[in-house]
C-alpha cells in the first residue's frame, strides 16, 4: 500500500471555513502529496469551489457538486468517482496531525483490513465547549471508549469521520445507507456479515471539531439514541444491554433526586461519586478546571439526549407497524 493508492473522501455542506482547515491539514502532512482528495459538495448554498480552487496547485483535488442527499450518499458518490483502490473518509469537521498518512500507510502495510477506524481528539485550539465535548464522546466513562479504546470493543466498528475502506468492499456492500445518522454502524455490521475484517487504528487520528454548541450536541446525541433501536431491528444479532445504560442513568437519577425529598441520600451518593471521578478523569485530561466542569454538563446532555431519544425510538417502534423510513423521516435522507 503506497500514498497513490489512497483517495480521500470528503462530504461537505455549507463549510467552506472548515474545508479550508483541512485542505490545510492536508498540505501539511509527512510524506508523498500524490494521493488523491475527492470533495463532494452537497447541494450547498454556501460552496467550497473557490476554496477547493485556491489549493489546486499544492494537492490532487477531484470537485463535485451534487443534489443535496445526505452524508452517505454523498460518500458513496465520491467513492464510485474516485481513483485510488483504498478510500479513506474524513468529515469537513476534522484537522489532520502531520503523521495522519504515514501512521495510515504503517499500519495497513502491517495490519491490512479492508475497513478501518480511527481515533478523534482535540486540538488545543479548539474551543471549551469543543474540549468537554470531546471528552464526553471519547472518555470510557462516558461512552465505554468504543470511540479509540481497542480494549473496550468487540468487533470494533468504525466512523465516518475518521474510515478506511478498500475499493472492494465499498462495491460488495454499495457503501452507506440513507439513514443519518447511523449510517457507520449499519455499514460495519453489514461488512462483518460478509466476512470483511474491521480495526481500531489507534495512532491514525484526527483532531475532531464535532459540535460547537450545547443545543446542536443535545440534537446530534438525541438522534444517536433514535437510531440505536433502528439498528437493532435491522441486525438483532447486535443488540446490547450496554445501549440502554444512558436510559437508566437518567431514570437512576430522577429517582435519585426524587428520594433526596424523603431523605434517602444512598442512591444520590452513587452519582456524586460518578461525576467526581468524570471531572477528576476530565482534569488529567484536559488540564483545565473549566473544561472539566463543563464536561459534567457535556455528560449530562450526553446521557439525556441519547437516553431520551433511545427510549422514544424503542417505543415508537412497538407502537407502529408501518415501514421505518415513514415512521422516523426525519433520519432518512430521500436519494435523487
Amino acid at each position: 500500500m503506497t500514498t497513490k493508492d489512497i483517495s480521500f473522501i470528503i462530504p461537505v455542506y455549507n463549510r467552506p471555513e472548515e474545508t479550508k482547515e483541512l485542505l490545510q491539514s492536508f498540505v501539511s502532512l509527512q510524506g508523498n502529496k500524490d494521493f488523491e482528495i475527492v470533495i463532494v459538495e452537497d447541494g450547498s448554498n454556501i460552496k467550497s469551489d473557490e476554496v477547493v480552487q485556491c489549493f489546486s496547485n499544492k494537492l490532487n483535488i477531484s470537485y463535485f457538486y451534487k443534489p443535496n442527499s445526505g452524508p452517505g450518499d454523498s460518500r458513496n458518490f465520491g467513492m464510485k468517482h474516485a481513483k485510488g483502490n483504498y478510500f479513506i473518509i474524513l468529515d469537513s469537521d476534522c484537522i489532520l496531525p502531520n503523521q495522519y498518512l504515514t501512521e495510515a500507510i504503517k499500519s495497513l502495510n502491517k495490519n491490512y483490513v479492508d475497513c478501518f477506524g480511527g481515533p478523534d481528539a482535540a486540538d488545543e485550539s479548539f474551543t471549551n465547549i469543543q474540549k468537554a465535548i470531546n471528552f464526553a464522546m471519547t472518555s470510557f466513562i462516558s461512552t465505554g471508549g468504543i470511540r479509540g479504546k481497542k480494549a473496550s470493543v468487540g468487533v470494533f466498528q468504525p466512523r465516518s469521520f475518521n474510515m478506511g475502506i478498500s475499493k472492494k468492499a465499498f462495491e460488495a456492500t454499495n457503501g452507506f445507507g440513507n439513514i443519518h445518522p447511523g449510517e457507520d454502524p449499519d455499514l460495519s455490521i453489514r461488512l462483518t456479515k460478509l466476512g470483511f475484517k474491521t480495526r481500531l487504528y489507534e495512532n491514525v487520528f484526527v483532531y475532531h471539531k464535532r459540535r460547537i454548541s450545547w443545543s446542536k450536541f443535545y440534537k446530534q446525541v438525541h438522534k444517536f439514541g433514535m437510531v440505536r433501536p433502528i439498528l437493532n431491528a435491522w441486525h438483532p444479532k447486535t443488540k446490547k444491554i450496554t445501549y440502554w445504560f444512558p436510559s437508566v442513568f437518567c431514570f437512576g437519577f430522577l429517582l435519585a433526586l426524587s428520594l433526596c425529598f424523603f431523605d434517602i441520600y444512598f442512591l444520590m451518593v452513587i452519582f456524586v461519586i460518578y461525576f467526581f471521578v468524570a471531572f477528576i478523569l476530565a482534569l488529567l485530561k484536559t488540564k483545565s478546571i473549566t473544561v472539566a466542569l463543563m464536561s459534567l454538563y457535556a455528560i449530562c446532555i450526553q446521557f439525556f439526549g441519547y437516553g431520551y431519544g433511545f427510549v422514544k425510538s424503542t417505543l415508537k417502534l412497538k407502537r407502529s407497524k408501518t415501514h421505518i423510513e415513514e415512521r422516523f423521516p426525519e433520519l432518512f435522507f430521500k436519494l435523487k
